[in-house]
């Protein structure tokens, strides 16, 4: 009996994966508890749907992060931060603040988590950030920290 697996099972396939398995297993265990379902016409297409949307999604965010990448690449974000004596800042500049200066300068919003920064910004200069926009995908940017 053909089935659509809708979890994973261990040993016998992984979810969204269409199988031939035993008649008894399939009613007696994979239909019954609700791992998988039969490979009717209909769950084929439904899978064939499932699958393209997920493609198209997968599509969809390289493309946008590629078009960040050619954005971003190579720019220079400035950052004001208050300092004390010494010219050392109070506190750190992070990558959240970071994140949001690319938002405003270049308006092209990016999550913090994707930010690496090189060491950490505890004075006035420029440093270097590595922006992780997808899988392959990334861009380096300078930042660079100045006196408000």
């Amino acid at each position: 009996m053909k089935v659509i697996f809708t979890q994973d099972v261990k040993g016998s396939g992984k979810k969204g994966e269409m199988k031939e398995v035993s008649d008894g297993y399939a009613r007696n265990m994979l239909l019954k508890k609700g791992l998988a379902v039969e490979a009717t016409p209909e769950n084929i297409n439904h899978l064939k749907g499932q699958q393209a949307s997920a493609q198209h999604k997968i599509d969809t965010e390289k493309a946008a992060a590629q078009a960040a990448r050619e954005k971003l690449d190579g720019k220079t974000v400035t950052i004001k931060a208050k300092a004390g004596t010494g010219g050392r800042l109070f506190g750190s500049v992070t990558s959240g603040q970071v994140a949001q200066a690319i938002s405003e300068q270049y308006d092209c919003p990016i999550d913090k988590k994707k930010i690496t920064l090189k060491s950490e910004i505890k004075a006035f200069g420029t440093f270097s950030a590595e922006l992780r926009l997808y899988t392959g995908i990334a861009a380096t940017v300078t930042v660079e920290v100045t006196e408000a």
